[in-house]
């Protein structure tokens, strides 16, 4: 398949190699310079525009920061691509943004799906990504074996939207958890309970979850964990404030009580503003210790 992929930063980038090793012809375009150069040491066709890169494409992906970087993008890469061309985003962004892009697309005479990603750079690097999609049942048929090049496990989970939904939701449990394993082990030392005390029974009791068992905030207990690494990202914390971001405007948008979901957006969001921007999310024990 002949693929266009606009967008080739951190994520972006190491997606493409993976569909050019899995035999596609990748066209990409980006911004950066340095990260467009980076792409075409592996492959992948630098393009002088995006609008250059979606003239030939028949398959559209977009890596993009924010919602409106993607709106932006479809403005100018829609009138460039031959009718009947899937745009398929890849960012994660509002799901409001995410209808309006999907609109703007089939108003053009496209088709147009969301497949926001979950995994980081790890998984991006190895393949092994996982994709939650929204789509009609024709495109998600025509984009499912090229996701799976680039991802471990590909989730239909209803129509455009769906995808973006499934995401936000995902990552609310997931920073209020981290959170609340966080504040358990910050309890748990003034207590006088060691680390591997608490963790040897919360992880076999009530207590387990992800955010203890694979991305202890604490070290000692996961030795493959971010804290015993200095908290060097798997997941930044400043991606972690945006997500929750995401997750509380769907929340006043729906009127629903989301007392928790809306408290760790504003937790991480303060979080993100030094320097836990830059370390993985469950540096937030850390800021939780230091507040305590």
């Amino acid at each position: 398949m002949r693929i266009a992929f606009i967008g080739l930063g951190n994520m972006g980038g190491l997606m493409a190699r993976n569909l050019v090793k899995a035999g596609h012809h990748v066209d990409g375009f980006d911004l950066d310079d340095a990260a467009l150069n980076e792409a075409s040491g592996h492959g992948v066709r630098a393009a002088g525009s995006a609008a250059a890169a979606a003239g030939d494409a028949d398959l559209v992906i977009t890596m993009l920061p924010a919602g409106p970087h993607v709106l932006r993008c479809y403005d100018d890469i829609l009138p460039a691509a031959r009718p009947g061309t899937l745009f398929a985003d890849c960012s994660t962004i509002d799901v409001a943004d995410a209808h309006a892009a999907a609109r703007a697309a089939v108003t053009a005479g496209h088709r147009a799906l969301d497949a926001p990603v979950s995994g980081g750079v790890v998984g991006a690097s190895a393949a092994t990504l996982t994709f939650m999609v929204g789509a009609a049942e024709s495109d998600f048929a025509a984009v499912e074996p090229v996701l799976a090049a680039m991802g471990r496990r590909v989730v239909h989970c209803g129509g455009p939207g769906a995808g973006q939904a499934a995401k936000i939701c995902n990552n609310m449990i997931l920073g209020a958890s981290m959170i609340a394993v966080s504040e358990a082990f910050v309890l748990g030392e003034r207590l006088g309970l060691s680390h591997q005390a608490l963790y040897d029974v919360a992880s076999a009791a009530s207590g387990q979850c992800w955010a203890l068992t694979t991305n202890c905030p604490v070290p000692g207990p996961v030795p493959a964990s971010p804290a015993n690494h200095d908290y060097r990202p798997g997941f930044a914390g400043a991606l972690m404030a945006k997500d929750l971001g995401l997750a509380a405007n769907a929340v006043r948008a729906h009127g629903v009580a989301a007392d928790l979901g809306l408290h760790a957006a504003e937790i991480y969001a303060a979080f993100a503003e030094g320097a836990g921007a830059g370390q993985d999310f469950s540096a937030i024990v850390n800021s939780i210790r230091e507040r305590s």
